[in-house]
């Protein structure tokens, strides 16, 4: 599928798939985040899976990375498959990503998530 766009001079110019693809992914990613709960925790490789794209756990950080909305989009609420704290991106860094996850209930102790299993937020399919 190509995709025709007006420019600012009138003229249409073709855009290939490939184009939207990586944005698409992103708004994904970024829309999935509302989903995760106060007080729990998800995955990148889960929050890539319910984004569609279930091999791509590092470009789904790198979008979450991407979310100018924090903490209103919980991106902090994004850890490793290991139930480490992996990276903030938000203002205070790593520091506030764990202060924010304290202020909702969960347990950090030497930078990996309490009672990880427990509290490990599964998206629903199709949502």
């Amino acid at each position: 599928m190509i995709a025709e766009k007006l420019n600012c001079t009138g003229s249409i110019f073709l855009l290939a798939p490939a184009i939207f693809m990586p944005a698409l992914f992103t708004a994904r990613v970024l829309d999935k985040l509302k989903q995760i709960p106060r007080g729990r925790v998800t995955t990148y490789g889960r929050l890539a899976r319910a984004a569609g794209k279930p091999k791509a756990a590092r470009a789904a950080g790198t979008a979450a990375g991407k979310n100018q909305d924090a903490p209103t989009r919980p991106c902090h609420r994004v850890v490793r498959s290991d139930g480490s704290i992996g990276g903030y991106s938000g203002a205070g860094g790593i520091k506030k990503k764990i202060e924010l996850l304290k202020k909702e209930g969960v347990v950090v102790k030497n930078g990996r998530v309490e009672n990880f299993r427990r509290i490990l937020y599964t998206f629903k399919a199709n949502t």
